[in-house]
């Protein structure tokens, strides 16, 4: 199947259908059903009101019928689509045989471990050990922390400003948002937050934004009272996501990399939103040709939304003892087959240039979008991991203005999200099957949004 073809039985649709208000009447009853049972921390409903009944493709219906296009992909873990059927079916076939598995060796396991291989990033092929932990990215990340502190013997941390890398204690040490973490301090002791490079939001050229971040961290390593007493590793987002879709310059990741070689510790690429085709490579790293010393992986690595996690890291770190990291779901049969399976839909069906193709094109719809309306300051990302910033006018803030084109798109049948440390960033991270019609008439409806708001207000 070629990188054009329309994938149109995927799909419900190849474009919108909403025939109620949102939330329709049926979505309401169940989202104030939920409002009465369920925790206070639900956050998404609240954001988009809508009680979701089914899913194809990168198309899913509410409770009361209304067809959206998916401009979300469950946070980007639905890289091959709702119920691919290609995943589906081996899932299901899995699923009967048998589901947990701890850590015994399954064809399930071993054969999602070579292909892991296969289209690992840089020098990692042949070169590395898969270890699976708890089911989500916040588990691999701490399946990193231990792997560098074990290795180095070191416990100084050293992560970026606007990294965003879980929610569980050594994850949200990592993670630098403050909304995240200020009731749950003190974190880990020795964390330290240095800048990442964002040209826009600094003010300044892009090298001149790199040069800034490298020097802060060879500083941090190098400088004798910098405080960093006993560094165990680096750990990068190769594009923040929910820091806004921020894409370094060319130089960031190799500096980063020769910084971390000439200082023997690991580099921990964060590859957990990024990662499986997401950026139009397998995994983001491959756009800086860097090879990481550890690879947190989740998300779209169980196929169809399975829940599942791994780190891969190079041969030469694999020093633990039998147990050196441990989880229950660790054996999660099902979602390893659903993984190898999606590996394998977005090879025959060459997802990666389809993924940047359609990525090139959102991006130019927005650039023109930006012509009509002066907030739109910077448009950003690789393949289909994109970024809209809008910032701040006389009338009203980026953020503002960011919640009233989201609302307005899902009221047409177009679901984003957003991101950015002031909640100023639309958000696209649709499914690599979104097909070229799908993505004009979603860009329609977004664009329209994006240049009608300066006009309304």
């Amino acid at each position: 199947m070629a990188a054009e073809q329309a994938f149109d039985d995927l799909h419900f649709a190849q474009e919108p259908d909403v025939q109620t208000s949102i939330p329709g009447p049926k979505s309401q009853k169940l989202i104030e059903r939920q409002r009465e049972i369920d925790s206070s921390a639900v956050a998404y409903p609240k954001v988009v009101p809508i009680a979701i009944e089914e899913a194809r493709g990168a198309t899913l219906r509410d409770a009361d019928g209304n067809t959206f296009l998916d401009f979300f992909a469950g946070i980007g873990v639905l890289n091959v689509g709702h119920s691919n059927p290609y995943v589906l079916e081996a899932v299901q076939k899995q699923t009967e045989e048998v589901v947990h598995t701890v850590d015994f060796p399954t064809e399930a396991r071993l054969d999602l471990i070579e292909k892991l291989n296969d289209i690992a990033p840089g020098a990692l092929p042949d070169d590395n050990r898969v270890v699976f932990g708890g089911p989500t990215g916040s588990d691999a990340i701490e399946a990193t922390i231990k792997l560098a502190k074990y290795n180095t013997g070191g416990d100084g941390l050293i992560a970026f400003r606007g990294s965003y890398h879980g929610g569980s204690a050594g994850a949200l040490s990592l993670t630098s948002g403050k909304k995240y973490k200020q009731q749950y301090t003190p974190m880990l002791a020795d964390v330290q937050h240095v800048p990442y490079p964002y040209p826009q939001a600094q003010g300044i050229e892009p090298e001149e934004a790199t040069d800034r971040a490298l020097a802060n961290v060879r500083e941090l390593l190098e400088d004798p009272y910098s405080g960093l007493a006993n560094p165990a590793g680096i750990w990068v987002e190769p594009i923040q996501g929910e820091g806004g879709v921020v894409t370094p310059p060319e130089g960031f990741l190799p500096g980063l990399k020769e910084i971390a070689e000439e200082n023997d510790v690991p580099l921990i690429i964060d590859e957990i939103q990024t990662g499986f085709g997401r950026t139009g490579q397998w995994f983001a790293s491959d756009w800086y040709d860097v090879t990481p010393d550890a690879m947190p992986m989740a998300k779209a690595i169980g196929g169809i939304g399975l829940p599942l996690s791994a780190t891969m890291y190079r041969e030469e770190l694999d020093t633990w003892e039998a147990g050196g990291h441990v989880g229950t779901y660790r054996g999660n049969a099902p979602a390893m087959v659903g993984g190898l399976r999606a590996i394998e839909f977005i090879e025959d069906n060459d997802l990666l240039s389809h993924a940047r193709e359609l990525g090139r094109y959102i991006r130019d719809r927005l650039e023109e979008a930006a012509d009509h309306n002066p907030q739109l300051v910077d448009v950003r990302g690789r393949g289909l991991f994109i970024g809209a910033e809008f910032a701040d006018s006389d009338e009203i803030s980026g953020k503002e203005l960011t919640e009233i084109i989201q609302e307005d798109c899902y009221e047409r049948g177009v679901l984003v999200w957003s991101a950015g440390r002031r909640g100023n960033v639309l958000r696209l991270i649709p499914p690599l099957v979104l097909t070229r019609e799908q993505t004009e008439v979603g860009m329609d409806i977004i664009c329209d949004a994006i240049e009608r708001y300066p006009r309304d207000r």
